[in-house]
């Protein structure tokens, strides 16, 4: 990757092809991770998942924002990175307003259509993960930042 609007492309690119991701929360110092479904909205801006209010990560969530969301865009047959990159995507999380819930409920509905049953109970929410950045990660020595509030570059 070249330059600044490289970085963006890959990371649209492999947000669309990946489906699945991992939710790193935080609650008074512990550190807890989670298997998500993700949509991504607004672009890149925006990650969408749904999680029951019972949840260790929805307390979390709740009582801390700041979340990273992880995505390996690796090649499953290899050990090293020459396949693709991971890509991590720190920012704020929150649950979804009422006023937005259908639309964004569709839209994750539409590409996780398994989720129905899921996203129909009574205890589930959706939750926006606002991005500040993302980190994608080549190699050891290859890595890179997108934080979203700068202009692409050309």
């Amino acid at each position: 990757m070249s330059n600044q609007i490289d970085i963006r492309a890959y990371v649209e690119g492999a947000l669309q092809a990946r489906r699945f991701a991992v939710l790193a929360t935080e609650r008074d110092g512990q550190p807890h991770s989670s298997l998500i479904a993700i949509t991504p909205i607004c672009g890149a801006r925006q990650l969408i998942f749904a999680t029951y209010r019972s949840t260790r990560k929805y307390r979390n969530l709740t009582q801390n924002g700041k979340v990273a969301v992880f995505i390996d865009d690796r090649d499953e047959n290899r050990l090293a990175l020459p396949g693709g990159f991971v890509l991590t995507a720190l920012g704020h999380a929150q649950v979804v307003s009422a006023g937005e819930n259908a639309a964004v409920r569709r839209a994750h509905l539409e590409r996780h259509p398994d989720l129905e049953s899921f996203l129909g109970a009574l205890d589930c929410t959706l939750i926006r993960v606002t991005v500040d950045a993302y980190q994608v990660v080549g190699a050891i020595d290859d890595v890179r930042w997108w934080r979203l509030d700068e202009p692409a570059g050309d």
